[in-house]
């Protein structure tokens, strides 16, 4: 296997733009008077989105790295409560914690001394960073892509 190649498409996959849209491309000049706006039937609002996101992102970053790390509930604690709400300051520190978060993943990838393909000593079995990484790259590119096409149908691009 080629490691080097596999550790670039990982990074590519996570933070370039290749068949999805990327984080910074759709939270890019978003109106702040929306930052609360939910779409019609949808359950939650752009920042619920971001937070979830970010969570999650998060979640996994802790999995790989915490060995004493703590399952969350599902779905409860992988999203914001529903009635709360965003001013700047917390869509920033949630864009900024995403940023931060997903750095520390990519600066996993990128180390030539982690073995992406070892079972991660406290997780379940089968559960290495490679797989990680995937989900992270698959959850984010879903969801970013529903926060483009949401901002779309609102007329907010």
């Amino acid at each position: 296997m080629n490691d080097h190649h596999l550790r670039e498409q990982l990074v590519n996959a996570l933070a370039k733009r290749q068949a999805h849209q990327r984080f910074d491309q759709v939270v890019g000049d978003f109106p702040e008077e929306h930052f609360n706006t939910r779409a019609a039937n949808v359950p939650y609002s752009f920042w619920h989105l971001l937070e979830h996101i970010r969570i999650c992102q998060w979640d996994i970053l802790d999995y790989i790295e915490n060995p004493n790390y703590q399952y969350l509930s599902f779905p409860d604690d992988y999203w914001p409560d529903p009635g709360s709400e965003a001013d700047a300051a917390s869509w920033n520190e949630t864009i900024a914690a995403f940023r931060a978060d997903l750095q520390s993943l990519i600066n996993i990838v990128n180390d030539p001394t982690r073995d992406l393909c070892a079972q991660i000593p406290h997780g379940q079995r089968g559960h290495t960073i490679l797989r990680e990484i995937l989900v992270v790259a698959a959850h984010n590119s879903y969801h970013i892509g529903e926060f483009g096409i949401l901002r779309g149908t609102l007329d907010l691009w």
